[in-house]
């Protein structure tokens, strides 16, 4: 069996080949696949753009896509970057630049670290309906200083409170377990395993 991952970034893609691999579920990308298109995120929410992707490439692909949207939530800087965590700097922003955008802003608020990287997951059978969706948040703080070298994103800055560390100082075994984008797969488990008696490769 394959399920369709839709996305193309490859730490995602890691950390949810990771996850599905103990349902004996095959996943694969969109990077390899002839038919896959390009998805505009024009969506108002994380749950939008979850389900824009989803749906849409399920009906050019046929197939069951699962796709989610996730990204940091800052609470001083009234929710940013948000939605737009993936391209906070400009359209084609890498980590590093995202990062050193984070950090300029968070000047202005020594004191007020708090945040939360959020994470909703969308489902889609093959003619584009919506079979589950669910999400998924870890809280914490973000740092005054780039750390560790795991991870991807701002995990480097993105402080988990009862471990005295950032998610680029974690392992991935522990990041498996308390992230947003394992705690938004682990509640769609229970739709995915009643779906293990169903063909995904079409």
């Amino acid at each position: 069996m394959e399920l369709v991952l839709g996305t193309r970034n490859s730490g995602k893609i890691s950390e949810l080949k990771e996850l599905c691999r103990p349902l004996g579920i095959q996943v694969c990308s969109l990077e390899h696949l002839s038919k896959a298109i390009h998805v505009e995120e024009i969506g108002a929410s994380f749950l939008e753009n979850a389900t824009l992707k989803a749906v849409l490439q399920a009906k050019a692909l046929g197939r069951f896509v699962l796709a989610e949207d996730s990204g940091l939530v800052v609470d001083s800087l009234n929710g940013e970057p948000g939605i737009y965590s993936a391209r906070w700097s400009g359209e084609h922003a890498s980590d590093s630049e995202n990062n050193r955008t984070l950090l300029s802003r968070m000047k202005e608020f020594p004191h007020e670290r708090c945040a939360h990287y959020e994470c909703h997951a969308v489902l889609s059978d093959p003619s584009g309906n919506v079979v589950a969706h669910s999400s998924g948040s870890c809280h914490g703080d973000i740092a005054t200083s780039l750390r560790g070298i795991a991870g991807f994103g701002y995990d480097p800055l993105f402080i988990i409170r009862e471990y005295h560390s950032t998610f680029g100082e974690l392992s991935d075994m522990v990041k498996s377990v308390i992230s947003h984008r394992a705690r938004a797969m682990r509640a769609l488990l229970p739709v995915l395993e009643n779906l293990t008696q169903i063909s995904f490769k079409q």
